[in-house]
């Protein structure tokens, strides 16, 4: 379902990933493509699902890190979503304390973006929580190519935000070998 994956301490692990947001108006659309990488040379999945709604349809997510680690950070924003009736910035603040300050959670590589009607967000486990100006954002291994793509087009096309995070990540994949372009995309 979310896959984004590191190599980490010369441990063969999973790898790539790529997630955008757009955030205009009152609706977010954010977008991950699919590829499940495994070290450098093996791609083991084509279709995997990274991003997802949440608290009644009401928050959108985007992960990049391990499965279980995204899983597990996706479980723990939806408790604090449900702890604070869905205020999405009291939540990923909370979230990214617990993350920085919990023994077992400081583990956890994984990167999040969260947004909805409100706010588009990042959230790391180095205790950042940020809220770009312009917008827009992206993470993973192919977040540079698809950030520059998506303010790009942002600035200088009519397409929907729908649209942009797809370019964006299409043309990521044709840039990044960690991306590629089954896309899935959900909005709010």
């Amino acid at each position: 379902m979310i896959v984004l994956i590191v190599a980490d301490r010369g441990e063969i692990m999973f790898r790539g990933t790529t997630i955008i947001a757009v955030k205009k108006g009152n609706r977010v659309a954010i977008a991950g493509d699919g590829q499940v990488t495994f070290g450098d040379k093996t791609i083991m999945k084509h279709t995997a699902k990274k991003v997802r709604k949440l608290y009644n349809n009401t928050v959108v997510v985007g992960f990049a890190g391990s499965v279980a680690d995204a899983m597990t950070l996706s479980e723990k924003l939806e408790e604090k979503l449900e702890q604070f009736s869905g205020n999405l910035k009291r939540a990923a603040v909370e979230l990214a304390m617990e993350w920085r300050n919990d023994k077992i959670l400081k583990k956890l590589e994984a990167m999040l973006i969260a947004g909805n009607k409100d706010i588009l967000l990042v959230i790391s486990g180095n205790g950042e929580v940020i809220e770009p100006e312009d917008g827009i954002v992206a993470i993973g291994s192919g977040g540079s190519y698809a950030f520059a793509a998506g303010k790009a087009l942002l600035k200088h096309s009519d397409l929907s935000i729908e649209e942009i995070v797809k370019e964006s990540l299409l043309i990521a994949s044709s840039i990044c070998v960690y991306t590629n372009s089954n896309i899935s995309i959900e909005v709010i």
